[in-house]
């Protein structure tokens, strides 16, 4: 009875327990057991040695040590450890620098993709090679045309290399020796094409993009060598040809043996001859089921009447006999990528509907518009977005505050472009059933929204017309989105803050007051910091006040104070310069501040109110660039404190807040430019000058910059740049609009709109009792 109890308890675990028995049976079977020695000296003094494959065959004992060195012949018989001493390590007296790059590509060894080089000449220079670089130049980083001799006039925008020989074999050596000394370390691929071909310049990009930096490369169209003596297959230069990094580097120390032993008449053979003896390299067209596709063009066709599948899918077409025929090729590829876009768009929200419709929410799953962000949602009441309202003639909010303001410019092109947006797509959504025509616009609605672009609602009152001809009308409420763009990166040259900056005051009677404030400011930001800058100062006298300067000098206590800080600040020197003029403009200024400095000047031409500190001086060095770009800042201009601060006691320190002061648009006065770039547009506006000398008394720096001069002009507000309340004198003598500018900015700079209605509201009150 025991036993029966026994066995029907052991009986759940009894195949556990053999399992794990039968294991450890097994596992002991296939080890092989091999006795290891336990000195490394035999009896006759000789080393006992385990060759490797001994030592693979038998398994280590888990606490066995190998054998090491004996001291005086004598085998170890137990391991004992052995105690290293410590040694400091001796600092070194004077460390080694670190060097960090400028740029994290740079210290990464980051490098483009693709190179491209246009093989031009003389007579095509400015003619197809400039067509070429209009079509490719602005999709591709960086394009370089190399010629054997150049014309006179060489093309605007176009990086050409001249290598002074029009001998085709010559150049072509040249053109690869030059990309090799100057180019090789930037990039991994290097595209080589005439300038008689056209390129689709982001296929090739793409192209690049799925290729191995790692291979020897040379993809193109592939031709057999001139009289078949020479074994393998060149690219023909005609279609353009992808050569790798690496193969170039390979080329590189053959090269000069190329040039000296291959005998060749077209520079495409050539080049072919020497990367297949040299480097053992075919030219291919296809790497990776990656194909370089190409299109020979016929003589006098259309590329709008072209149907070859071929010519679709070309990544270049060859040749083309005028710069014409290249803009209506870029034409037509450019409409075949937008139609595959809008395509590929299409296909996208097909895909995003699909998949909605099993999500949980179903289709609200999914943003309308499909693949724009959706609405901006607002955490507080503070930060609900403003429907503003609008009719076909009006708006109902205007930028001076006025309930309503009759719509014009560019507000009444956008109203009128949404509502024809609007008709046509529910004329494409209806057709051919039905067709609306626009009656009236009933009401408008418009918003900005910043995560996604403008967004409009728009009830229509619309005319329905049937097939059969029968009609009525009907109200339509539509919603639309102007999405916002993608963003763009534009490259911008390489600028540093370590520029000096010359900032240049100019003054007249009227600034006298307000010049040690000025001072005082400045030498606590700018003398005690040792800002890298130099002031000076430009004491404008009309002809009354310079003809008695040596009996009263209008601006002797103001030479008295720079005399004070001088000696005060003994490495600072104060230059200080006198005009006569009736009319003080800003060009008649420059042009004297202009001749006494080096081109390479950086002026910021400022205003005794301006208080400078560094902050603004480092963002004027930066938005300033040399022969690319001006800066003209927009100042915080304080209020009126008698009217900002009305009953009020006023604060020691102003913030910028709207009720403290605002962002003065009417005044150009302040500018910081390079001096190469000022004497370049002076020299443009010279012509219009000696006809009429009244435009350097109605033009500003601003004004001359922007009529005179291809540079980008960066207007934008500067916080850092702060002006304490003053009441401009306006010279009427300049021209209408400098003086109508001038009276604006005193009128905006006495108080907000609020502040002006409370205190006519005082004073009627005033009035009243």
């Amino acid at each position: 009875m025991r036993f029966s109890m026994l066995f029907s308890l052991s009986g759940p675990i009894g195949p556990v327990v053999i399992g794990i028995s039968l294991g450890f049976t097994l596992s002991l079977l296939s080890v092989t057991w091999v006795e290891e020695p336990c000195a490394s000296v035999g009896k006759g003094g000789d080393e006992t040695v385990l060759t490797q494959e001994e030592k693979l065959k038998g398994a280590r004992k888990p606490n066995s040590i190998p054998a090491g060195n004996t001291e005086n012949g004598d085998a170890l018989e137990d391991f004992e450890p052995r105690i290293v001493p410590y040694k400091p390590v001796k600092q070194q007296t004077q460390p080694k620098k670190l060097f960090r790059a400028k740029y994290i590509s740079t210290e990464l060894g980051i490098r483009e993709r693709v190179f491209v080089g246009v093989l031009t000449s003389k007579n095509t220079l400015n003619t197809l090679a400039v067509a070429v670089n209009r079509t490719i130049g602005h999709h591709l980083s960086t394009v370089v045309y190399f010629t054997g001799m150049r014309n006179r006039k060489l093309p605007h925008g176009m990086f050409v290399v001249t290598h002074g020989d029009e001998r085709l074999i010559w150049n072509m050596f040249q053109t690869v020796k030059y990309v090799l000394e100057h180019y090789i370390h930037e990039y991994d691929w290097f595209y080589f094409v005439q300038d008689d071909t056209y390129t689709e310049a982001d296929r090739i990009k793409s192209l690049v993009g799925h290729l191995s930096i790692d291979a020897e490369l040379y993809m193109g169209s592939p031709e057999e060598f001139i009289g078949g003596e020479t074994e393998g297959r060149y690219c023909y230069g005609g279609f353009g040809y992808l050569l790798s990094r690496t193969l170039l580097l390979r080329l590189q120390a053959y090269l000069e043996s190329c040039r000296n032993d291959i005998l060749s008449a077209r520079p495409d053979e050539w080049l072919g001859r020497c990367i297949i003896d040299y480097a053992n390299v075919n030219c291919v067209d296809e790497h990776e089921g990656l194909r370089y596709h190409r299109f020979e063009m016929g003589k006098n066709s259309d590329p709008s009447k072209e149907d070859d599948v071929r010519f679709k899918n070309a990544f270049t077409v060859h040749p083309v006999s005028d710069p014409v025929q290249m803009y209506r090729l870029h034409k037509h590829f450019t409409e075949i990528e937008l139609q595959r876009t809008y395509e590929e768009i299409e296909k996208l929200q097909a895909e995003i509907k699909n998949i909605s419709e099993v999500a949980f929410e179903g289709n609200r799953s999914s943003q309308w518009p499909i693949g724009i962000n959706p609405p901006f949602e607002p955490k507080t009441r503070f930060e609900v977005l403003r429907w503003d309202y609008f009719t076909e003639d009006q708006v109902y909010s205007c930028i001076d505050g006025s309930p309503k303001c009759e719509l014009h410019g560019i507000d009444k092109a956008d109203v009128t472009d949404v509502i024809e947006t609007a008709m046509g797509e529910l004329n494409k959504k209806y057709k051919p059933v039905l067709h609306l025509k626009k009656q009236q616009l009933l009401n408008g609605y418009r918003r900005f929204d910043p995560t996604r672009g403008m967004e409009y609602t728009l009830d229509l009152q619309l005319e329905v017309v049937n097939q059969k001809g029968r009609s009525r009308s009907i109200t339509k409420r539509v919603h639309l989105v102007r999405p916002l763009s993608e963003i763009e990166i534009i490259p911008m040259p390489y600028v540093t803050e370590a520029t000096r900056v010359h900032i240049i005051l100019p003054l007249t009677v009227h600034d006298r007051d307000y010049v040690n404030q000025f001072l005082e400011v400045y030498a606590a930001n700018c003398f005690e910091t040792s800002e890298n800058a130099i002031l000076s100062f430009l004491f404008i006298y009309d002809p009354f006040e310079a003809q008695q300067v040596n009996q009263n000098d209008i601006f002797m206590d103001v030479k008295a104070k720079i005399s004070a800080y001088e000696h005060k600040y003994p490495v600072t020197k104060i230059p200080w310069i006198s005009v006569k003029t009736e009319a003080p403009s800003q060009i008649k200024i420059m042009d004297i501040i202009s001749k006494k400095h080096p081109v390479d000047t950086l002026f910021f031409v400022a205003n005794v109110n301006t208080n400078i500190n560094s902050e603004f001086l480092n963002r004027c060095r930066m938005n300033s660039i040399n022969n690319w770009q001006v800066f003209f800042p927009i100042h915080f201009q304080d209020y009126n404190p008698d009217i900002a601060y009305h009953n009020q006691p006023r604060p020691a320190t102003v913030d910028l807040v709207k009720d403290a002061g605002h962002f003065d648009r009417n005044v150009f006065d302040e500018a910081c430019f390079y001096n190469s770039d000022y004497m370049a547009a002076r020299t443009r506006m010279s012509a219009d000058v000696q006809e009429n000398e009244d435009i350097l008394e109605t033009f500003d720096v601003y004004d001359m910059f922007i009529k005179y001069s291809n540079l980008h002009v960066f207007r934008a507000v500067e916080p850092a740049l702060h002006q304490k309340y003053q009441y401009r004198v306006c010279n009427p003598r300049l021209s209408e609009e400098t003086y109508h500018r001038c009276v604006q900015s005193n009128l905006e700079g006495l108080g907000s709109r609020s502040q002006l209605a409370m205190l006519l509201f005082d004073q009627e009150q005033g009035n009243s009792t």
